[in-house]
C-alpha cells in the first residue's frame, strides 16, 4: 500500500562526524535558554507545538549551530536539550527522557519515575511511549529502524515525542513527530509529522485507508479493536519538510531576501537603539545578526522556518557549513539571552522585549532590503570567522580556511571518517 497520507516528510541523510564538547556544552546552554524563552512567551503548550513542528525542530537545531540537515541533527538537539534542562526541569515544568540507542530503552522506567515524583499517570504515558515506537517501527513499515526515542511531557502531562529510524541501505534517516494535544488515536493517521525521503510504496497500518488491514489484522488475532480504538482522535494535518543531499549550503537552500532583513538589522543605525533596549556594551553588527536568528525561533510565526539553512547563519556549523562556527559570538547570544531572561524574573522585561522586537524588525526591513549576493555573503562569514574564534570539529578556523579557498568542501570523507558517525 502506498504511503499517500503523511502528515509530513523529509530528506535527512545520515552523516559522519560527532559533535566535539566544546559545542555540546553552548548547544545545551542556548538550547536550555531558548526554551525557556518561548515558554515566557507562549507557555509550555507552546514550546511543545514548536517542538513538534519539523521546519521548527530543524531551525531549532541550525541556530545552535549543528549540521543544518543532517540526521545528526536530531540525536545531538534531544540530546542537548536533555542536558541543559536536566537541572531547570522542575523550574520549567519540561521534562526529556529517552534517547538514542540504550537511552531510548529506559524511557519507560524514566516515566516511571518522573510521573511518581510530580504526581502524572505514568501508565499512560508509558503506553504513549511504548504505542508511538511500536506504531513507527511495526506499523509504518517504511524500511527505517527506529534508533532514538525521545519524550518530552510537562507538568501538566501534555507531551511529544521525537523519534529517528535509520536505513543503512539507503544511507538516509527519518524523523517522526507526535503531539499528544491532537492525537485521537495511535493507529489512525496519528503523527504531526514523518521526516524522511519518498520511498515509494511503503506499508503504512496508520494511514486511515488502512482501517480495514487493520481490523482484519485484529480479526486474525481474535481480539476486539476496542482496546486501541476507544482512543480514536485525528490530529490536525502537519506541514511537509524535505531536505536536500547536499551538505553545503546553497543559495536554493535560502530565502536570500530574509537573509537580506537579517543583515540590514545588523548594520542599520537602528541597532543603537536595540543596544539601548538590551543593555549591551559593545554589541557589534555580528552578534546582532545571531541574536536576530535566534530571535525568530523564540518568536517567529510557521511561515518563518521554510527555509532552515538560514538559521545557520546565526551560529555556522560544526563542519563548517555554511562557515565555522564563531565561538565569541555563541557566548555572547548565551550571555544576552540569560541576561534577559534573569532581568525578565524580578519584573525588568525591557530587554527581553527588545529581543521580542528583533523578530518584527526584520519582517519589516527584508521588505526594503537589499544587499549582496549568497556566496558573498558566505565568503565574507569565512573572511571575518578568525575574528569571532571560528571553530570546526578539526580545529581553529586556520585549520579549514585553505581548503575552502581552494573551492573544496570544508572537509572530505576521510576527514569526517575519523570522527566516528555522528546524530
Amino acid at each position: 500500500m502506498c504511503m499517500v497520507n503523511r502528515s509530513g516528510t523529509a530528506n535527512l541523510p545520515l552523516h559522519y562526524g560527532k559533535v566535539p564538547a566544546w559545542l555540546h556544552q553552548r548547544m545545551a546552554l542556548l538550547g536550555s535558554a531558548i526554551c525557556e524563552a518561548v515558554v515566557v512567551n507562549e507557555g509550555r503548550s507552546g514550546f511543545l507545538s514548536r517542538l513538534s513542528d519539523p521546519f521548527w525542530f530543524q531551525s531549532f537545531g541550525a541556530v545552535l549551530g549543528m549540521d543544518w540537515h543532517s540526521s545528526g541533527i536530531t540525536t545531538s538537539v534531544m540530546g542537548a536539550l536533555k542536558n541543559g534542562l536536566r537541572h531547570r526541569q522542575d523550574e520549567l515544568g519540561i521534562y526529556v527522557c529517552g534517547g538514542r540507542g540504550k537511552h531510548s530503552r529506559k524511557t519507560p522506567e524514566e516515566l516511571d519515575g518522573l510521573a511518581n515524583r510530580i504526581g502524572l499517570d505514568g501508565d499512560s504515558l508509558i503506553r504513549a511511549s511504548k504505542l508511538t515506537a511500536k506504531v513507527d517501527n511495526v506499523a509504518v513499515q517504511d524500511g527505517y529502524s527506529l534508533y532514538l526515542h525521545s519524550f518530552v511531557v510537562t507538568r501538566d502531562g501534555q507531551w511529544v515525542v521525537v523519534q529517528q529510524g535509520m536505513n543503512d541501505m539507503s544511507r538516509q534517516a527519518r524523523r517522526y513527530h507526535w503531539r499528544s494535544a491532537g492525537i485521537q488515536s495511535f493507529v489512525d493517521d496519528p503523527h504531526d509529522a514523518i521526516v524522511g525521503p519518498n520511498q515509494g510504496c511503503i506499508v503504512n497500518l496508520t494511514d486511515r485507508r488502512s482501517r480495514q488491514a487493520r481490523d482484519a489484522s485484529v480479526d486474525m488475532l481474535n481480539e476486539s479493536p476496542g482496546a486501541i480504538t476507544a482512543e480514536l482522535k485525528q490530529i490536525l494535518a502537519a506541514r511537509h519538510l524535505q531536505m536536500p543531499e547536499h551538505h553545503e549550503v546553497r543559495p536554493t537552500d535560502v530565502f536570500l531576501k530574509r537573509l537580506h532583513g537579517v543583515l540590514a538589522l545588523a548594520r542599520s543605525s537602528e541597532t543603537t537603539q536595540f543596544e539601548d533596549l538590551l543593555l549591551t556594551k559593545g554589541l557589534g553588527p555580528r552578534s546582532m545578526q545571531a541574536l536576530a536568528l535566534v530571535a525568530e525561533v523564540v518568536y517567529g510565526a510557521p511561515s518563518r522556518f521554510d527555509d532552515p539553512a538560514r538559521f545557520a547563519f546565526a551560529h555556522g556549523g560544526k563542519d563548517g557549513h555554511p562557515c565555522p562556527v564563531p565561538l565569541h559570538v555563541y557566548d555572547a547570544t548565551i550571555q544576552h539571552l540569560k541576561d534577559a531572561l534573569n532581568k525578565t524574573k524580578v519584573g525588568h522585561t525591557d530587554k527581553l522585549q527588545a529581543f521580542n522586537r528583533l523578530d518584527s524588525q526584520i519582517r519589516h526591513l527584508e521588505k526594503i532590503a537589499t544587499g549582496p549576493d549568497f556566496e558573498a555573503i558566505v565568503e565574507n562569514e569565512w573572511r571575518q570567522s578568525s575574528r569571532y574564534g571560528g571553530m570546526t570539529v578539526i580545529g581553529k578556523t586556520s585549520d579549514a580556511v585553505e581548503q575552502k579557498i581552494r573551492g573544496k568542501n570544508a572537509f572530505s570523507s576521510k576527514q569526517l571518517s575519523l570522527f566516528g558517525r555522528g546524530g
